[in-house]
């Protein structure tokens, strides 16, 4: 059973006229007949009683108008869902992020989407480290990542969405909480507290590096298992915390203060990523979003 059998069966059930019906359809008579004997054929009976005078349907033909407008329907459906996903009108977005600040951004961005395309699904997986987000996109289990990389591999693309300094958490009764910016060589002695160390952790990088630099090794007292609890830790004195500006600025935690570190630092950027080869419509629409949601920022302030 085609397609076009299909429809020049419900034009001749609809006209009840050959001649009607392929003038509707746009063809000849004689092919339209042979569509028809060729569709009674195949499904082994009769479809229309015809005679010189009139064209009428048997009962097997009544019996098969809904299914074939159902399966016109379906094509139509079909078409339409395929250009849709052409368009970037629907499809699947898959998106990696970690970190507190990182929650806010891509809340954003899903609200963004949904009320622009609710055809897109939009799919969030929270990472506590952007290793792994990365490592997703990459295998193509993610189409987006939004994290702190030192290097992009070549088979990505990225934008950067937000600049960031290093800043310091201690309790808010720490003897240096009152300071209004502090040095690294200012908490030589004091104890640290610090998430997983792991290939690519940009801020433990920065914390042995900058503690060598003004003289110390870090006393990394205990290690959270992310941020919240690590935020926690500070809160409970059990030592302080090298973060980054864009955690006081999205994250609250009574009992912790933030102090920006004066130590000269590479500005951190926090970045999106995603394949070269990747050329889903959905996700070049997701993309377009994002440069409104989360514009780039200008050069960062000296």
């Amino acid at each position: 059973m085609e397609i076009q059998q299909i429809r020049a069966f419900l034009a001749v059930a609809d006209e009840l006229h050959f001649g009607r019906a392929a003038q509707k359809l746009h063809m000849a008579q004689p092919p339209l007949s042979r569509a028809i004997q060729r569709l009674e054929h195949e499904l082994k009976a009769p479809l229309f009683v015809r005679n010189t005078r009139t064209v009428r349907l048997t009962p097997e033909g009544e019996a098969l108008v809904a299914p074939a407008r159902d399966i016109l329907a379906a094509c139509r459906r079909s078409a339409l869902a395929v250009a849709s996903v052409g368009k970037g009108e629907t499809g699947r977005v898959r998106v990696a992020f970690a970190g507190v600040s990182s929650h806010v951004m891509v809340g954003k961005l899903a609200k963004r989407v949904r009320e622009t395309h609710p055809g897109i699904e939009f799919q969030l997986s929270s990472s506590h480290f952007a290793l792994p987000a990365m490592d997703r996109v990459m295998r193509g289990a993610m189409e987006v990542g939004l994290g702190r990389w030192n290097f992009i591999p070549e088979a990505l693309e990225s934008r950067t969405v937000a600049n960031e300094r290093l800043v310091v958490a201690l309790h808010e009764g720490h003897r240096l909480s009152r300071r209004t910016s502090l040095m690294m060589a200012d908490l030589a002695g004091e104890p640290f507290v610090t998430l997983p160390e792991h290939p690519g952790a940009i801020l433990h990088d920065y914390l042995r590096r900058l503690s060598n630099s003004a003289g110390y090794a870090p006393d990394i007292v205990q290690v959270a298992p992310d941020s919240q609890t690590l935020m926690a830790l500070v809160a409970a004195d059990i030592g302080v915390a090298l973060t980054v500006s864009s955690v006081p600025e999205n994250f609250s935690h009574a009992g912790v203060v933030f102090l920006p570190l004066d130590d000269p630092a590479d500005v951190i950027q926090l970045r999106l990523v995603w394949r070269k080869d990747n050329m889903s419509p959905a996700l070049r629409q997701v993309l377009q979003l994002s440069e409104s949601v989360l514009p780039s920022p200008g050069p960062p302030a000296d």
